[in-house]
């Protein structure tokens, strides 16, 4: 018996059984369609991520206090003009800025009270952050500016498909508790900055102010709560990063490769748990499938058994049944491929994030369906080969 007719009569045989066939074809589909649209979402997120790294820039380094392990009266150390002076003045820092962070003010708009974060800035971070800084409408910070401040989009437009509620030219008056006296700061919106993304360091949800306003609103002065650098070439930000480590004690660096390092860190454990979750659908499906087959063999006793007696071999007999296994494993993980970038595409569009659908992803997915779908077709197939033709017509 050659392989087309081997072919074409595990296609019959599977038209024959369509029920059971479909139950397979089910059981197959919904695993691979569980691996494909988590790789995929997994995927699309991990590229998210690395664009909105990439905003952080490739040859800045951010330089923050730590804990002073040297002193028992001071829980941080703090980053000063004298630090700022050592930094600017290492081979390779073409830039460094001081700047202030993370404090959060309230204002209100229309009636609605909002609460952000503002922070404190030279104008040298417009140059260090050259791509996380375009304007969108307005103009940037300058060093003469005074109650002058920039607003990142999600503060101009607070809902995804709402009216902006911020535009340049209208004034923000900003209210914080301060040393336990209400504070007040009347600032002009002089800026929209482009908005960046969910999952970068950005200034999507920033009020930013020069620094010696958020210095005066603030009562700080002396000290700083980090300093960014911009290094000549990305080949020199792991020299320039050991260099301030050396020369500054309790600080601590950060670049985008360590966050990117961090990044592959936690999604490969994601990638690993939602896998397994997904491997165990499989693993089901391969169950369902044994299952099937041996109902099957059991159910063609007679057919085997007519077979081996007008001359067909073992070897043929074992074909036919692996050969069901193959088409099984190919059209469920083809149609598990597709089902499952159809649902990444779905999910990640509702949940504002990307998937990654690729035809190499696709191919996988069948290979490992129809790898599956064999393994767990081997017994069967096995025993159906090994039937006595006489002992099988003789049960019917």
């Amino acid at each position: 018996m050659n392989i087309l007719d081997v072919a074409r009569m595990s296609v019959e045989g599977l038209g024959e059984r369509k029920f059971r066939f479909s139950l397979n074809l089910v059981g197959i589909l919904i695993g691979c369609a569980a691996v494909t649209g988590l790789i995929s979402m997994t995927a699309g997120m991990r590229n998210n991520i690395y664009d909105d790294l990439a905003v952080f820039g490739a040859t800045t380094i951010q330089v923050y206090p730590t804990a002073n392990t040297g002193s028992s009266s001071e829980i941080f150390s703090v980053l000063d003009w004298r630090d700022l002076n050592i930094i600017s003045k290492i081979p390779g820092v073409e830039e460094a800025s001081p700047l202030y962070g993370n404090r959060a003010v309230k204002y209100t708009v229309r009636g609605e009270t909002y609460i952000n974060s503002m922070v404190g800035i030279t104008d040298a971070y417009f140059r260090i952050h050259s791509t996380d800084a375009e304007v969108a409408e307005g103009r940037a910070l300058t060093r003469t500016d005074t109650v002058a401040c920039m607003i990142g989009a999600d503060i101009a437009q607070p809902e995804k498909d709402g009216e902006p509620i911020l535009r340049v030219g209208d004034r923000l008056k900003v209210r914080r508790t301060v040393g336990g006296v209400e504070k007040e700061l009347n600032l002009v919106v002089v800026g929209v900055a482009e908005k960046q993304g969910l999952f970068s360091s950005s200034i999507d949800t920033l009020i930013i102010v020069p620094l010696h306003t958020y210095q005066q609103f603030f009562g700080i002065s002396g000290w700083y709560d980090a300093i960014e650098v911009k290094v000549e070439s990305t080949g020199r930000v792991a020299e320039v990063a050991q260099e301030i480590q050396e020369k500054l004690e309790n600080v601590g660096v950060f670049t985008a490769d360590m966050a990117m390092t961090q990044v592959n860190q936690i999604l490969g454990t994601i990638n690993a748990v939602l896998g397994g979750i997904a491997g165990i659908s499989l693993l089901v499906a391969g169950v369902g499938i044994i299952n099937t087959m041996t109902v099957s063999v059991l159910e063609r006793t007679r057919e085997i058994g007519t077979m081996k007696a007008i001359g067909a071999k073992s070897l043929d007999v074992l074909m036919l049944f692996i050969s069901e296994a193959v088409v099984t494993g190919v059209l469920g993980g083809a149609l598990g491929a597709v089902a499952g970038f159809g649902l990444s595409h779905i999910i990640a569009g509702y949940v504002g994030v990307s998937s990654a659908p690729s035809a190499d992803l696709g191919a996988l997915i069948v290979g490992f369906a129809v790898v599956t779908c064999v393994v767990s077709g081997l017994y069967p197939a096995w025993r159906a080969s090994n039937l006595n033709p006489v002992e099988a017509l003789r049960r019917e």
